[in-house]
């Protein structure tokens, strides 16, 4: 394939790493009640299991958004105008609704640097191989956080920016949160970038708790994996058997809610904290808020966080939005 090169950024050494990850682990089990980061779902692991959720018949929203996109692709070239762009996907997954997009703008005879940034290398490796090869097309993966990432793009390149946030990844933000997220997108962009932004919208309660609880386990192990992940990095001897996923829909927040509920009464010693840490029968820990949003909910974002709205992208059943929104800034 067309490769100009391979940025591999890793923004902490693996001593830091697993010291965050201990520090996390140990703040997130003592708290009441108990929680741990959703960002520890996405080691080589989840990310493999997490394709296999967006393939799901049950998760809706990967298919969903791939027909929108599939549908705009080359209606995006032209309402963005640039004879040569760099694409930086946030959390770039497996790379079939970036490669959409990157045709879009290869058809439209524009020259595509494609930047995927991701905290797993493994996704990246997998992202690569999926991506098709052409000669106006070079991909550069960043193994990063996302805003380390940004920079380094931004210290590689001086071109037009399209940043890709795509699925629900701004669901995990609470609404202020992702207020603060959007804000620091918009300062690490120049004006008249823009940022195309998946949100999944409110709908029929049946067809939420369905995706979030597939009917083949996928969800279970995704979710059931993070257990693992502290078991194999932190000596950690949680039994997987004596815990379940169970996700649910909380109408106040909003939001879809993941959570591993302990069977029974259990105690679970981590080597790396020195620590046992004591769960009741059936007690959680809170893993991840997926938020759904409104059409108001999206304009109110973009207006609050320094963007202007150009379009705004649904499909049929109105399930799913693709937001294509402008930077504003004074000169």
């Amino acid at each position: 394939m067309y490769l100009a090169k391979t940025i591999i950024q890793k923004n902490v050494e693996g001593n830091s790493h697993k010291e965050q990850l201990a520090i996390d682990v140990l703040t997130g089990l003592c708290a009441m009640p108990k929680n741990l980061p959703a960002k520890y779902f996405y080691d080589d692991t989840g990310s493999e299991v997490f394709q296999q959720i967006t393939k799901h018949e049950d998760y809706y929203l990967t298919s969903t958004e791939f027909q929108i996109l599939n549908r705009i692709k080359d209606q995006l070239p032209e309402e963005i105008g640039a004879q040569e762009i760099d694409i930086i996907e946030l959390g770039a997954g497996d790379g079939h609704k970036s490669q959409l997009i990157i045709d879009g703008f290869l058809n439209a005879n524009c020259k595509v640097n494609f930047y995927p940034i991701d905290i797993s290398e493994k996704a990246m490796l997998m992202l690569s191989e999926n991506m098709t090869p052409h000669p106006n097309l070079t991909i550069n993966g960043v193994v990063a956080e996302y805003f380390d990432g940004l920079r380094t793009v931004r210290n590689q390149s001086k071109n037009r920016q399209l940043v890709l946030f795509l699925g629900s990844n701004i669901g995990n933000f609470d609404r202020v949160q992702n207020q603060g997220f959007l804000r620091r997108l918009w300062m690490s962009l120049n004006a008249s970038d823009n940022v195309l932004l998946g949100f999944d919208l409110k709908k029929d309660v049946g067809v939420l708790t369905a995706a979030y609880n597939d009917s083949s386990g996928h969800t279970r192990e995704f979710n059931l994996n993070i257990l693992r992940r502290i078991n194999a990095e932190l000596g950690g001897n949680f039994n997987i058997d004596k815990f379940k996923h169970f996700g649910v829909y909380n109408p106040v927040l909003g939001a879809m809610e993941s959570y591993v509920l302990s069977t029974e009464e259990q105690e679970v010693y981590v080597a790396e904290l020195q620590r046992t840490f004591h769960f009741e029968s059936y007690e959680p820990i809170h893993l991840e808020y997926s938020f759904k949003f409104t059409q108001g909910d999206i304009e109110f974002l973009c207006q609050q966080t320094g963007f202007e709205m150009i379009e705004q992208y649904s499909d049929e059943k109105n399930y799913f939005v693709d937001s294509l929104w402008k930077v504003v800034k004074e000169k």
